[in-house]
């Protein structure tokens, strides 16, 4: 929606993660506390970024290849100072739910995978909510559209799309924290969610936070059938394979505009 494409962004998911992480083991504080710390946080971290890129790329209309480079060089950053800090092995963080599991008949529900999967739907119903029925949200379909309408209307399209940006990183923040409950992680592990974030994005629709909901859904479970019955080699194909078949047949994507 910002046309800003940020491949740093699985970069600060790892960084919450590790921040959660270092929170557990000096403090004994718990993830889901911390995320909630991390996220006004990581709302200042991403205004900061924001302005960065601004001032160096977008003001001057250089945002396309050079502010590419940018969050490359924010993304090798970020996995660098982690290694240096926290070495390359796995972290993980052990909680007193992490061994609870519900059982619902035959299936088996663990706890801590299923408090970061209500924490997701309850984050991604208030981002719909706050882009559906507030001026923010319909300021921000304006920058995206038409910002020199929105300029004429008194509203500063840089203040709302920097407010956007700075959103995206808190939620990374939030993520974080609660994907190292759900596995380890190590500072590399970034990488391998950046061509999945965009399949996701552009499978559900892009600006449509109900698609990206349902494109995640789809390619999670096109990947968990494709692993437990093919193997893990199989389901970056198949789930890529989806993706191309839905560009195809629904080129906006599943809830996208067509």
């Amino acid at each position: 929606m910002l046309d800003i494409v940020n491949i740093a962004h699985p970069a600060f998911i790892v960084l919450g993660a590790y921040v959660a992480w270092f929170a557990n083991h000096a403090i004994g504080a718990d993830p889901i506390v911390t995320a909630l710390v991390l996220s006004p946080a990581f709302f200042v971290v991403g205004q900061a970024v924001y302005r960065i890129y601004h001032v160096s790329f977008e003001r001057h209309g250089q945002e396309s290849l050079r502010g590419l480079a940018f969050f490359f060089g924010i993304l090798f950053i970020t996995e660098v100072a982690l290694s240096l800090a926290f070495g390359v092995d796995y972290r993980l963080v052990t909680t007193s739910y992490s061994a609870v599991t519900w059982r619902l008949g035959v299936v088996d529900l663990p706890l801590r995978l299923v408090l970061p999967f209500a924490v997701s739907l309850a984050m991604t119903l208030g981002l719909h909510l706050l882009l559906s029925r507030t001026f923010f949200g319909r300021a921000l379909s304006a920058v995206s559209q038409d910002p020199l309408a929105l300029q004429l209307m008194g509203v500063d399209p840089q203040r709302i799309r920097e407010r956007a940006f700075a959103l995206s990183f808190a939620t990374a923040g939030m993520a974080g924290a609660f994907l190292v409950i759900i596995q380890p992680v190590q500072p590399s592990m970034g990488r391998g969610y950046i061509g999945l974030g965009f399949a996701i994005a552009v499978l559900g629709g892009m600006g449509s936070i109900a698609g990206t909901l349902l494109g995640a859904l789809v390619l999670g479970m096109a990947e968990t059938l494709v692993t437990t019955f093919l193997g893990p080699s199989w389901a970056p194909a198949v789930s890529f394979g989806l993706l191309i078949l839905a560009l195809v047949f629904r080129p906006a994507g599943l809830l996208g505009r067509a």
